[in-house]
């Protein structure tokens, strides 16, 4: 008789537990898209909801006009296309890449999370001088190889994926380049971000949400 009480406190516990579990964990209602305008067309994006530190700041720099008339400065046809720099807003080549908004954002790499073809994530200085893996203030890529660029997994914070527009990215990766992957052609940027219900979304881009 004592172990069948045993049992059943025990189940009730688990209960409990798991109730308490489910109360505390509620998806968002509603998530941020973001659209990259560019001459060759727009990328609209989803920022991941469990990477906020890199959602956030991404919208503050979006909202503010931080992204707005950057370019596209590293382009690698068959691994990714790089952007955010504010020092390629002006014509000169002087220190492309070099620039941020003078901070670094702490690393948020999510188990999971991986460098297949779309994927946002953001760009960062080597291991070498920067172990910790903190993420540049605005600097960021999108994978454009089919094949992923796995290598970067783990090592990168990963948070958004192209929903709509990845023959944008494409068209951008096969624009001719310079030995160091600037292109011909100047890419200029302009980026907005809206919250949508993300019903709507699901609705809108056929998109799946991993937490929902």
């Amino acid at each position: 008789m004592k172990k069948t009480h045993l049992l059943i406190f025990f189940l009730a516990f688990l209960a409990i537990q798991s109730d308490i579990f489910c109360a505390s964990f509620k998806p968002p209602k509603k998530s941020y898209i973001a659209t990259i305008y560019t001459r060759l067309g727009k990328i609209e994006l989803i920022l991941f909801d469990n990477t906020p530190r890199h959602r956030d700041n991404f919208i503050q720099l979006a909202e503010t006009g931080f992204y707005d008339s950057t370019t596209f400065h590293r382009v690698l046809q068959n691994f990714m296309i790089q952007g955010g720099d504010p020092n390629t807003k002006s014509d000169s080549n002087e220190k492309i890449g070099m620039g941020g908004p003078g901070y670094t954002i702490d690393a948020e790499i999510v188990e999971g999370y991986t460098h297949v073809k779309g994927m946002l994530a953001a760009a960062r200085k080597g291991n070498r001088i920067n172990p910790e893996k903190a993420s540049s203030g605005s600097q960021f890529y999108i994978v454009q190889n089919a094949e992923g660029a796995h290598h970067l997994d783990g090592e990168y914070t990963i948070y958004g994926q192209v929903i709509k527009g990845i023959e944008t990215v494409d068209a951008i990766a096969a624009e001719p380049v310079n030995r160091k992957g600037l292109p011909d052609e100047t890419i200029r940027i302009t980026v907005k971000v809206e919250r949508l219900k993300r019903k709507k979304i699901m609705k809108m881009y056929d998109y799946l949400f991993g937490d929902s």
